[in-house]
């Protein structure tokens, strides 16, 4: 982890001497109004731009599921004698300190999604990030090692209910679609409701690929969108593939898995899976290929699984064939790595200019929100608001746990602190199903974290305290600029006490947010001069206004492990303000 590149304080002191199934929900107070105003008559100038980014994606706040955990809408697709001797239906593990996981499918589909859309929008969710949906095996595996309560890529007995053990990258899985609900009749039902669908994506790898028993139907094979099989492993191990003479190796790299003591693993297979070969043109044509039919049937942006484990030039290719077709195309790439240096390259012009999870910060915020309680200073070195090394960290996915590691361990109160600086802070915010009531909290992958929510967790989350917080300050966020696409200036991140701005200035419509959240037990008092531009503010929590004049201090009290957000409707033009802004502005984005 490297060291912050500034928090602005410097900059910040040299302007400035100056000390649809949900229960009513309480509407949002009434937010300031943010649309476009006349100029003031003989004005010489627009206002200066101040904006994080103007990605339009930026906008959303994603809920993530996955799919076959959520909800079970349909029993009559859940397949369960599927398999024989090898059954992919509900495959319990024992007990991990009380609690089991389960590695087979447990029934969730399209359906059961698109049947609780009113409540991910109810929480003030724009968007929805789904599990991948391509064609899995028919059985589960029979090599691997077995899973372990806190062990990674140990598949044996497990079967592909995840989605990212792909064969047919063209055809649904049979376990998702329902008559009247397949791929695009979610994603119609989705943008009915106003939400972004965002699809989860593989390219790096097919389906387990050889240690079998035997060799086992689809493990290993790829077909294409008529169903011909064109590449197929046969249980054999990378490096017994014969790609010269065997065009059905040709798919595949035969190197193997590669320990990092002796180079990268980036170059060799992730566990047993088959590892595609990023150098052979059929396999882009391939893959772009499937993926551009989802987005025409519907998808609105693309997480990318495993995106260090192929090379920069595979992914430049693959973001601009995808965007000759569909210009400004989002994604956003997993590359578990927590340093900034390490993962910055994918955003950056010829290495894919992806965006990505921002790791870095979910490692601060586990430690700042989870039982651990550091202060929000350790929050600084993962946000870069200037002279990092992305393309622009504003636009980064930023989140706190996900299905590839334990679920945060934080108390109730330690969930609502989370998602206070999730919804106000720079970044896309992304929440993992069930986080809304601490569902599994602290539990690995195959302890727990993965485990069915179903109607009844649906149910249940709704009476959680934590639900209640977080569609509080989503629907703020929901319907401020500011806090969707501003810049972030930091006035005090220490301790139990966050204070900073969020100003978006651009094509006419201005917002300047002040951000004030307390994680501790105790209300907080908070005397706000520096940077404070005089006018009307409006609290966009309670409604409460302050008016203040120039010269003086905003006072507010943020009670335990709350937030407040105050919001003024007009131009930045205090000199201090201004000045912070501009040091601001040229130091978020590196030159593409």
């Amino acid at each position: 982890m490297h060291p912050t590149r500034t928090l602005l304080a410097a900059a910040l002191l040299a302007a400035t001497t100056a000390c649809a199934g949900t229960p009513a929900r309480p509407a949002p107070p009434a937010q300031p109004n943010v649309q476009v105003e006349e100029q003031a008559k003989g004005q010489a100038t627009p206002a200066a731009d101040y904006y994080g980014t103007l990605e339009p994606f930026a906008r959303e706040a994603v809920y993530f599921v996955m799919t076959d955990r959520f909800v079970n809408g349909d029993p009559g697709n859940d397949h369960r004698d599927q398999g024989g001797k090898y059954r992919t239906f509900d495959i319990p593990l024992p007990p991990c300190n009380g609690v089991s996981g389960n590695i087979g499918y447990l029934g969730g589909d399209f359906k059961g999604l698109a049947e609780h859309l009113d409540y991910i929008r109810g929480m003030g969710f724009t968007a929805v990030w789904i599990t991948p949906i391509v064609d899995n095996p028919d059985q589960h595996f029979t090599g691997g090692q077995a899973p372990t309560c806190g062990g990674i890529l140990a598949d044996h007995g497990k079967a592909g209910y995840h989605g990212y053990w792909g064969v047919d990258f063209y055809k649904v899985d049979e376990h998702l679609p329902s008559p009247g609900m397949d791929f695009k009749d979610l994603a119609a039902a989705m943008h009915a409701k106003d939400l972004k669908l965002v699809l989860d994506i593989v390219a790096n790898h097919g389906s387990p690929a050889w240690g079998m028993a035997f060799d086992q139907p689809k493990f290993g094979k790829v077909y294409d969108r008529n169903g011909r099989l064109i590449a197929d492993h046969q249980n054999l191990p990378p490096q017994k593939l014969d790609p010269a003479h065997n065009p059905l190796h040709r798919f595949y790299n035969t190197r193997g898995p590669v320990d990092g003591a002796q180079g990268s693993i980036f170059d060799g297979n992730l566990a047993q899976l088959s590892d595609f070969n990023e150098n052979n043109p059929e396999v882009l044509d391939y893959l772009a290929g499937a993926y551009a039919q989802w987005i025409e049937q519907g998808a609105d942006a693309f997480r990318i699984d495993t995106i260090a484990w192929m090379p920069d030039s595979f992914w430049q290719k693959f973001t601009r064939r995808i965007r000759a077709r569909h210009p400004g195309f989002f994604m956003f790439g997993e590359d578990f790595n927590y340093d900034a240096n390490a993962i910055a390259h994918h955003t950056l012009p010829g290495h894919g200019q992806t965006s990505v999870l921002d790791f870095p910060m979910k490692q601060a915020m586990e430690e700042v929100f989870g039982r651990q309680q550091a202060g929000f200073e350790r929050l600084i070195p993962a946000l870069h608001l200037t002279g990092g090394p992305y393309a622009n960290p504003y636009e980064l996915a930023i989140f706190y746990d996900n299905h590839d590691m334990p679920r945060l361990d934080a108390s109730d109160a330690g969930f609502i602190d989370a998602h206070n600086w999730l919804f106000t802070a720079r970044g896309i915010p992304v929440v993992y199903y069930g986080s809304e009531m601490g569902f599994m909290r602290g539990r690995p992958e195959h302890g727990g974290n993965r485990n069915y929510f179903g109607v009844e967790g649906i149910r249940a989350a709704q009476a959680s305290p934590i639900f209640a917080a977080l569609t509080r300050i989503a629907h703020v966020r929901k319907a401020s600029p500011a806090l969707q696409r501003g810049l972030q200036l930091d006035l005090e991140l220490a301790g139990t006490r966050a204070a900073f701005y969020r100003v978006y200035q651009h094509a006419g419509q201005h917002q300047i947010a002040l951000v004030l959240l307390n994680k501790g037990e105790a209300p907080e008092r908070f005397r706000i001069d520096r940077l404070l531009q005089p006018g009307h503010w409006v609290s966009a929590l309670d409604g409460s206004t302050r008016d203040v004049a120039a010269g003086e201090a905003l006072e507010a009290e943020v009670p335990a492990h709350g937030v407040q957000v105050f919001l003024l409707d007009a131009p930045a033009t205090q000199p201090d303000l201004v000045a912070a802004l501009q040091t601001a502005m040229a130091g978020a984005r590196r030159a593409r």
